[in-house]
């Protein structure tokens, strides 16, 4: 009895995706607007950042319902474990730092992981003993191709946390823009969680991933909206040049 409610319980959060994506195109209905009327670099990066993340969860979301398949099994490891939170995290560097830097990072990372990807599209699939359809890379038989994913995620976490970290500490010490200061308090922590689920699918516990994801993508819309809504002078000079846009810094 004990196992069967066990197995129901995994079931359920198997199906969290699909409310995180959901959210995610919500997410989207409020950013895409706000990208056209301002057109901004970030903005645009944070935009594909909703995206990719809403993408991710859509491929676990078609595992939940429709079963395991080789082909959404790579787009998933694609799109959340190569992609994951880098446009996000590039959308904070175009906000932070110089175009130069942003736009040879962009190039650099992006190029990595175009063959990150394809290695992944070409690698065969080796079904582990005692495979149980969950959403894993173990079953790539290029094992190697795993070793992209740390690497890219790392890369995101340090700007994306990074950032939100950096910008609520500015507006603290300046005691200026609350809301800014609690938005990006917000969205570090929310940049935090998917990257601790993440850490816990190399051990079987995709589910884990399934409740970080939907938690920190609502922390991240919430810690945008505080600061879309809020009224302060930003404090980054590339985002000074947008005041009146409102946008999350």
């Amino acid at each position: 009895m004990a196992l069967r409610i066990l197995r129901f319980r995994i079931d359920m959060v198997s199906y969290i995706p699909v409310l995180t994506t959901l959210l995610s195109v919500f997410f989207l209905s409020r950013i895409i607007p706000h990208y056209f009327a301002k057109r901004s670099q970030y903005l645009l990066w944070w935009t594909l950042g909703v995206l990719t993340f809403g993408l991710g969860t859509l491929t676990e979301s078609i595992n939940a319902i429709f079963g395991w398949s080789e082909w959404n099994s790579k787009v998933w490891y694609i799109v959340g474990a190569l992609l994951g939170g880098y446009p996000l995290a590039q959308g904070t560097i175009y906000l932070l730092m110089k175009k130069r830097f942003a736009d040879i990072s962009t190039l650099v990372c992006s190029t990595v992981i175009v063959v990150a990807a394809v290695c992944v599209l070409l690698s065969p699939i080796e079904i582990p003993e005692g495979f149980d359809q969950r959403l894993t890379g173990r079953v790539f038989a290029w094992q190697w191709v795993r070793a992209f994913s740390p690497l890219l995620n790392l890369y995101a976490f340090v700007f994306l946390f990074g950032g939100a970290v950096y910008s609520a500490i500015q507006y603290f010490a300046k005691d200026r823009g609350r809301p800014r200061f609690l938005g990006n308090i917000l969205i570090a922590i929310g940049a935090l969680l998917p990257g601790i689920g993440g850490s816990f699918t190399r051990f079987g516990y995709v589910e884990v991933l399934y409740v970080t994801e939907l938690m920190g993508l609502t922390l991240i819309y919430f810690g945008y909206h505080m600061m879309r809504k809020d009224h302060s002078t930003s404090l980054h000079a590339n985002q000074q040049g947008l005041e009146g846009s409102l946008s999350p810094s």
